[in-house]
């Protein structure tokens, strides 16, 4: 089980990613238009580096729904490894099925 602490960051990080997405999305947008000369252009990403650093999407960890582990997860089913296969032996997920040769 992953510290509390560290899964609540990620939430705060999410709930931050959320918060400024449209803003940041905006200045992307702007500062990709060939008309604006290199003043605006710095101006504006002056404006992006001034927005929160855990506001950007790439800080954003995908985590268990269960354990809250941060690595091995499945985007599908939203768990790590260890649990999925645990799920998969206990018949918990419909369709899934643990595969032997």
């Amino acid at each position: 089980m992953a510290k509390k602490s560290l899964v609540q960051r990620e939430h705060k990080r999410k709930k931050l990613e959320e918060k400024y997405r449209l803003i940041r999305q905006s200045l992307k947008k702007k500062s990709k238009d060939s008309s604006l000369s290199q003043r605006e252009i710095r101006e504006i990403q002056r404006k992006l580096q001034s927005l929160p650093r855990n506001s950007a999407p790439t800080r954003l960890h995908r985590r268990c729904l269960v354990t809250g582990r941060p690595r091995a997860n499945y985007r599908d089913f939203g768990l790590s490894g260890h649990i999925l296969r645990q799920m998969v032996h206990a018949c918990l997920l419909p369709g899934a099925t643990k595969s032997s040769w």
